[in-house]
């Protein structure tokens, strides 16, 4: 063992050679297959990875999974350390700037953000300009797109300092977007921000205020918002996340890279997993009825939904700090019949080697709907939360893409299989 060498012996059978390839961090560096050809003017070898199911594009120091042991850690720290003692706007600073911040560091922090949160009234009117009943996800789409046109100087993304001060704007100002286009798509008067409340207050603050001449958010609904959004701060390589560092290679700004990762949170199959829920837990009804569902989905006639996961393969750290949420959600908002089915569900399938042979255990998603339907959103709603809590995310990934050295603009290859070298006819000659 002591002679093993890091590297992989790749014998290309078409030409009989034998080519070495170096291994680090357990990956050989698809560059390396260039070399092997069987000619001189063959291009090389390349790697065919639909999805990117197994190609690391990235190195990064910021997110770390192990999806078989059920690991979940922002910089080091595990996920259940940072729900249960840290806030949101701790994590966003500790994914931004890679350590935990001093207290001088974070009250100054929590300064900056706190006093960027109003926006510019001339985008209260483009949003004013949707339609009444457009989708929330749509208004947050557009508006954080156009923020980029309010800060010009966000353009200038090499200096440090404009860096960090886009960064303080997009976390500020993501909560009031949200709020006024939930606000918007129901026909409400704006509620603005309140300077005096907590990030996650201030938001609940945008979103419920009516007549009230100063809103006190419920302490423990407050809390549990904060949880939520430190749940949803960042999942490594996700569809939302490659997104955001794809734009961003091309040196476009951060609000129009934020901009499209929350367009790639807005399709179904990323950001609306939590919906899916609701639907499948009020088609069951009944706690009653959740045996004869699981054996439905055993036997392929029904689809259990927040179950399993692309990455992890055990059971997803966050499902269990949600689940405990939500009682102590509940215990402020009344029980919800959803609960019952829903614990029921997950007691059954747990017991049952069906699942435990596939590795399909509760995702965060699997609660996490409930919470925010008991908290009063609406589900469409339910990816825009999504979006304020990953924002902090994105940007870490944002910037320590343009740090990377190794980077460049993105520009996958394929594999061209359409017709070869063909010659036009005129219409009146095709057939």
């Amino acid at each position: 063992m002591g002679d093993q060498k890091d590297t992989l012996t790749v014998t290309d059978n078409r030409t009989g050679q034998t080519y070495e390839l170096p291994i680090e961090d357990g990956a050989i560096r698809s560059m390396d297959l260039r070399q092997i050809k069987v000619s001189d003017d063959d291009f090389g070898l390349l790697a065919y990875d639909p999805a990117f199911k197994n190609t690391a594009n990235v190195r990064s120091e910021i997110t770390y999974i192990d999806g078989d042991a059920g690991i979940l850690r922002y910089r080091g720290y595990p996920i259940e350390q940072l729900a249960g003692s840290s806030t949101f706007l701790e994590v966003a600073y500790l994914l931004i700037h890679g350590e935990l911040p001093t207290q001088e560091d974070y009250d100054r922090w929590v300064f900056d953000i706190t006093h960027h949160t109003f926006i510019h009234e001339n985008i209260k009117k483009f949003i004013d300009g949707f339609h009444h009943d457009a989708h929330p996800m749509g208004i947050l789409v557009s508006s954080v797109g156009a923020l980029s046109t309010f800060y010009p100087e966000a353009k200038g993304i090499d200096d440090p300092d404009t860096r960090q001060q886009q960064i303080i704007r997009l976390i500020a100002k993501f909560p009031t977007l949200a709020a006024f286009a939930y606000r918007h798509s129901i026909g409400m008067k704006y509620a603005y921000p309140d300077n005096d409340l907590s990030f996650a207050g201030n938001f609940l603050n945008m979103m419920w205020k009516t007549t009230e001449l100063k809103y006190e958010p419920d302490p423990v609904l407050e809390r549990a918002m904060d949880v939520l959004l430190i749940l949803h701060a960042d999942h490594e390589q996700n569809c939302s996340t490659t997104t955001m560092r794809t734009i961003g290679s091309s040196d476009a700004d951060p609000y129009s890279a934020a901009a499209g990762a929350t367009a790639a949170l807005y399709g179904p199959k990323h950001g609306g997993a939590n919906e899916a829920v609701l639907r499948m837990l009020e088609e069951i009804g009944t706690a009653d009825q959740v045996p004869e569902y699981v054996e439905k989905a055993k036997n392929g006639e029904f689809r259990l939904m927040g179950f399993g996961h692309r990455v992890y393969k055990n059971y997803d750290p966050r499902a269990t700090i949600v689940r405990d949420l939500a009682h102590e959600v509940f215990e402020v908002t009344g029980k919800n019949a959803l609960l019952d089915i829903a614990v029921e569900l997950e007691n059954i399938a747990l017991e049952d080697e069906y699942f435990a042979e596939r590795k399909l255990y509760p995702n965060v998603d699997f609660y996490s709907g409930i919470i925010y339907q008991a908290m009063g959103f609406p589900t469409s709603m339910f990816p825009v939360l999504f979006a304020m809590g990953r924002i902090p995310g994105w940007l870490a990934h944002w910037q320590e893409n343009l740090l990377d050295e190794e980077q460049a603009i993105v520009r996958p290859r394929q594999l061209f299989v359409g017709a070869g070298e063909r010659d036009y006819a005129p219409v009146e000659d095709r057939g």
